[in-house]
Formats: C-alpha cells, sequence, structure tokens
C-alpha cells in the first residue's frame, strides 16, 4: 500500500488542528454566553410591594426623610455586588435618607448565625444600620423574595421604588435602580419606580440563585 505523501500528511494534520482549534474556541464563546445570560436574567418579579408601610411591620419608619431598607441572605455572593453599590449611593445621598440592611435569618438561628463578611461589609457603611429579620418577618411584610432587594418609601409612608440596585448578578457598576433612587430623593421623580433583582432568594439555607427564564424559575443551589 501506498503511503500518502508527507505534504498531504501534513496538510491533513493542519486542518485537523484548525478544526480543533475552531470547536475549542465555539466551546468557550458557548460557555461565556450561558454565564452571561445567567448573570444578566432577573430574578422572578415576585408579590407587589405595599403602597404605604405595612402596619405589620416592626421597622420605625424615618419621619422626616425617605427610608429605605435592603433585605440580604447573610451567605448570598451576589449580594456583595449590592452592599458595595449602597454603600456608593449612601456616599452621595447619606443626608438624605435613613437605610437600613436587614440579613435573614431562619427561626432558632444563634446569635453567631449573621456572623458573614457581608454583615461586616454592611456595618462598615456610614449612615446605615445592620437588623436580623427574624424567618424573614420583614422581608414578608414588604414582599421582597430576593437577596439585593431593595424597597424605598417617602417620609409619609408611601411607596417610591422597589427593586434591585445592580446592573446583573455580581455586577458592580452604575445600574437603573441607583439611577432612580438618586432622582427619587433628589427630584422627588424618577422615570420608573422598580428595577430588576439580582440575587439568592431569602428564606433558603444554602441559598439558592434564582433567575427567571421566560415564564419559568431557575433554581440552582450551593452559591456561598
Amino acid at each position: 500500500m501506498r503511503r500518502a505523501p508527507a505534504s498531504d500528511r501534513s496538510s491533513l494534520a493542519s486542518r485537523l488542528v484548525w478544526i480543533a482549534a475552531a470547536a475549542w474556541l465555539a466551546a468557550v464563546a458557548g460557555g461565556f454566553a450561558i454565564l452571561w445570560k445567567y448573570k444578566s436574567t432577573p430574578a422572578a418579579e415576585g408579590a407587589l410591594a405595599p403602597e404605604q408601610w405595612p402596619a405589620a411591620s416592626a421597622l420605625a419608619r424615618g419621619i422626616s426623610r425617605p427610608t429605605l431598607l435592603l433585605f440580604a441572605h447573610p451567605r448570598c455572593a451576589c449580594t456583595r455586588a449590592s452592599l458595595a453599590e449602597l454603600a456608593r449611593m449612601m456616599a452621595r445621598l447619606h443626608d438624605r435618607v435613613d437605610a437600613r440592611v436587614l440579613f435573614w435569618t431562619p427561626p432558632g438561628a444563634p446569635p453567631d448565625w449573621n456572623a458573614t463578611d457581608l454583615w461586616t461589609s454592611a456595618e462598615r457603611i456610614p449612615g446605615v444600620s445592620v437588623l436580623r429579620d427574624e424567618g424573614g418577618r420583614e422581608a414578608a411584610s414588604f414582599a421582597v423574595a430576593t437577596s439585593g432587594g431593595v424597597v424605598l418609601y417617602d417620609a409619609r409612608g408611601r411607596l417610591l421604588f422597589k427593586g434591585g440596585i445592580t446592573a446583573a448578578r455580581g455586577h458592580e457598576g452604575d445600574s437603573f435602580g441607583q439611577e432612580r433612587i438618586a432622582s427619587l430623593l433628589t427630584t422627588g421623580a424618577a422615570d420608573r419606580a422598580d428595577a430588576p433583582v439580582f440575587g439568592c432568594a431569602l428564606g433558603e439555607e444554602p441559598p439558592v440563585r434564582m433567575a427567571r427564564a421566560g415564564k419559568r424559575t431557575i433554581h440552582e443551589e450551593g452559591e456561598q
């Protein structure tokens, strides 16, 4: 049997290398596309927040300026970005709003259950009070189901905004939520009163990452 000339074998090997490289690049591009789709898909919208400060809430509402509440899961990695953005907002608007971060806490949890780096980060934000939300009662009162969810009420207890303050899951930087809250606090108006929320489900341990795909909600466990 005659062997193929060396030049033909070299050409075939070169084509195989190019085919393998193209397949690898396609796989990498597909992986990045899937990751970005996940990171940019917000949680399901859930129930509407009460238009008036809920009577069932045990929290004291500010009476001289608006009150902002950010609800968080102490073990949701996505929420690091939300806290970083809250710190940016408070650096500009601390004299215009009373802000609190409420960490979901399961019933009967020990006092140190919330002792995570997220709690520490929240405590370091000037002008922000940090509280435990025992059993998620306050989150339920304000109809917030996702870590990183924010509600803003004016001094008379009227709802101004409900939504998130990051542009994607775990992403720091400008977002519609931040811009709308800043506009509400500085001018009293905004183009919308909501924004997407990116984060883990409150009320789950371990935290469950939530993303909406059409009308389905995707659950993925294990974010630490």
